[in-house]
């Protein structure tokens, strides 16, 4: 394959909207459609086939590190201004890649169905804000329009640490230096050892992925800096557990401490397919950390913390699960879908037979055909 035909299949990805392109020896080009995995009516891949359209837009640095360590991940630029997030890497020795496109335009919190406290929240001086979930979920995009409404509003200096960078920030009201691991900085950890003297008032880590980062991300955010942070995990009191464990047994007090103090919010999103095959949904787990909550991670009692987070909807806190259910009732996502990213699933699934309802999935739907 040439590169006319990444242009071709690029292209046929953006105009049916998809958010992934899967290139892979023994398959034909795929993408993911609302969710769902489409075949393109093309040729099976062969070996040849992907590492020509793999060298046909990798950097050099990006195919030296493909071959040194079997992976790598670079920001891609299409002619018709469409980005999109690549990563390429070895399975059973051919090459396989996956493109994620980058929606060009940043969106309000509005859009994205934000709760409106999240602006007051981008508004304060420092404290940690995690936005959290599996891969795939709409992190980054939320992230951007926090660091867009921040650099709409307010005059600050914003630090990223991205890998790869996905959604450009020009210059508005504030300052916005958007740093790239592995050709800005060789580590995240590295780029927030430097960052405290840089003056920035915004610090966003693309991906809290190992203790090193996690120490420094906390330590900005008590020493008075605004710190958006990244993990791969689902709901709040699991992201707090997370981070914990992430310390000898010896420093989880101390963490505990500076958690309690320092963290001022978790979001934890899922992205779902709309029932009207229009496009993606975000379902969300919000906690605010109010007095109680902090008492809650400093005194080692995480399992309190959905209790808090149900008390707590005045400050539009809400579960996953129940904002699940929600969308559910004002039939936006199928009950399957619903299921399939619930916490709990089992209540939900005795919550849709208890109103009538089935699944859809005859599993699922035993109890209520037995019954």
């Amino acid at each position: 394959m040439s590169t006319l035909q990444i242009d071709r299949l690029l292209e046929t990805a953006i105009k049916q909207g998809a958010s992934d392109v899967h290139l892979t020896v023994g398959r034909p080009p795929t993408v993911r459609l609302r969710g769902r995995l489409v075949e393109m009516k093309t040729k099976v891949l062969e070996p040849a086939d992907t590492l020509a359209l793999m060298r046909s837009i990798a950097p050099e640095r990006c195919q030296s590190e493909l071959e040194q360590v079997g992976g790598s991940d670079f920001g891609f630029a299409y002619e018709s201004g469409t980005r999109f997030r690549v990563s390429i890497f070895k399975v059973k020795g051919n090459v396989a890649v996956v493109l994620r496109q980058i929606p060009e335009r940043l969106m309000s919190f509005q859009e994205i169905g934000l709760p409106a406290i999240v602006a007051d929240l981008c508004r304060r001086p420092r404290g940690l804000f995690l936005v959290t979930g599996p891969t795939g979920s709409g992190k980054t995009t939320t992230l951007a329009a926090m660091i867009n409404y921040i650099n709409e509003t307010m005059d600050r200096h914003i630090v990223t640490v991205e890998d790869p960078i996905e959604y450009y920030h020009p210059h508005k009201k504030s300052i916005v230096n958007q740093r790239e691991v592995g050709s800005d900085v060789p580590t995240f950890a590295e780029a927030l050892r430097r960052v405290l003297r840089q003056d920035p008032d915004v610090v966003l880590v693309g991906e809290m992925r190992d203790l090193e980062t996690i120490e420094a991300a906390v330590r900005a955010a008590e020493t008075g800096h605004l710190v958006f942070g990244t993990l791969h995990t689902t709901g709040a009191s699991g992201t707090i557990s997370r981070i914990v464990d992430a310390f000898p047994v010896d420093q989880q007090n101390q963490i505990r401490m500076q958690l309690s103090v320092s963290l001022m919010a978790v979001l934890s999103q899922q992205l779902l397919p709309r029932s009207d095959r229009k496009g993606m949904v975000a379902a969300y787990e919000f906690m605010v950390v109010t007095p109680a909550i902090s008492n809650l991670i400093r005194e080692n009692k995480t399992y309190r913390i959905d209790s808090s987070i149900q008390t707590g909807k005045k400050f539009g806190m809400q579960l996953l699960d129940d904002h699940l259910w929600e969308l559910y009732r004002q039939r936006v996502i199928s009950a399957e879908d619903m299921v399939d990213k619930a916490k709990e699933p089992t209540l939900l699934i005795e919550k849709v037979h208890r109103a009538g309802e089935r699944i859809g999935r005859p599993e699922l739907d035993v109890a209520e055909d037995a019954a």
